[in-house]
């Protein structure tokens, strides 16, 4: 490859072209920095079901139940296996339930308790309520398999 001649002459110019050069040089590894989040989820039912399982990725959006991501898998034999590709490094946590009925949505009692299987990642528990987020907190610095257990 040659040159404009003018590069070739003007310092100040051949350093902003390095500078330039170093800093889309920069960018390719960013690519790298992507992972994917392997889900297993087992003790579903043991019929067939829809599982629905929604990924956060900060504390505001799982507290108002605005996911990042959301997937559906079928269940067989009370177990579920998805990934969530290319996320960029940081914290996430996971919400899932098997939809037994076909209704498309987690059904409860009349207390608002929950009457199809629920879980969430770290299998983290809650009191009367989901469990917040920092308590389903999961790291994704590299690819990760995780395993949720259905309730």
């Amino acid at each position: 490859m040659h040159l404009p001649a003018l590069l070739l002459f003007r310092p100040a110019a051949r350093a902003r072209c390095a500078i330039a050069a170093a800093a889309f040089a920069s960018l390719a590894p960013l690519g790298a920095l992507a992972a994917d989040l392997s889900v297993s989820v087992a003790d579903g039912p043991a019929t067939e079901a829809t599982l629905y399982i929604a990924l956060y990725n900060d504390a505001a959006g799982y507290a108002e139940s605005k996911a990042f991501a959301s997937q559906t898998a079928p269940m067989r034999d009370g177990k579920a296996k998805l990934v969530f590709a290319g996320l960029a490094p940081g914290r996430y946590a996971l919400r899932a339930f098997a939809d037994e009925n076909g209704n498309g949505k987690l059904d409860t009692n009349l207390l608002g308790m929950p009457t199809e299987r629920y879980g969430f990642s770290n299998d983290a528990k809650g009191n009367r309520a989901p469990p917040t987020f920092e308590a389903a907190t999961i790291s994704v610095d590299a690819d990760l398999q995780t395993v949720i257990h259905l309730h």
